[in-house]
């Protein structure tokens, strides 16, 4: 009985093992045109475009530096790539990956060791530093979730935590077409790893 297929052809011509995945298999511009076409919340966000895990990720990102702007240039980049694996294994909402399980964690640790790996940074992020981002990122879902994904604040509050206003205030969602949020995504990786 032949193997199931478990790797994907990648637009650069890379050939992803998802099983086996290595550093030399990865391609930021495949990751960035993955990224702006994977939509967060399942597709269900007002606007014209889906929002984005491009988008999100320039998010997470950018309140990252907001929130700790005394951290090295490498951290701003593990956060800008915190969601890479999602290029090609999608955006699951949380009750989904708790319905998958454990299997489900251990292809996004694997992934997301070659990512690191193939930018400079290590396998496995120091728990401060993932600490940190996984702040920025549940204020980018608290974002996400009153701005378009038709949570209330109260809601939002129950299932992200209650957020700085001065924080939160200053922060728009952009709905973006795919190339737009592709290059953006883009760019702003060409920014940290000229910075490193």
């Amino acid at each position: 009985m032949a193997q199931a297929r478990a790797w994907q052809r990648m637009l650069s011509g890379r050939r992803l093992d998802l099983l086996d995945p290595t550093p030399m298999d990865i391609e930021i511009e495949d990751i960035a045109h993955g990224l702006a076409f994977v939509a967060r919340w399942n597709g269900q966000t007002r606007g014209d475009y889906a929002y984005s895990v491009a988008e999100h990720s320039v998010l997470v990102e950018e309140i990252f530096r907001q929130l700790y702007p005394n951290e090295a240039v490498k951290w701003q980049l593990a956060a800008l790539l915190h969601d890479a694996p999602e290029y090609v294994i999608g955006d699951m909402i949380s009750p989904v990956k708790a319905a998958v399980g454990p299997s489900y964690g251990e292809l996004d640790d694997r992934l997301t060791a070659a990512i690191h790996i193939r930018f400079g940074l290590p396998a496995k992020l120091p728990l401060a530093v993932k600490r940190r981002i996984k702040k920025a990122d549940k204020v980018s879902a608290w974002l996400e979730a009153t701005q378009i994904a038709g949570f209330s604040e109260e809601e939002s509050n129950r299932f992200f935590g209650k957020m700085n206003p001065d924080l939160v205030g200053t922060l728009d969602i952009r709905l973006r077409p795919p190339l737009e949020a592709r290059e953006a995504f883009t760019r702003r990786h060409a920014e940290l790893m000229a910075a490193l």
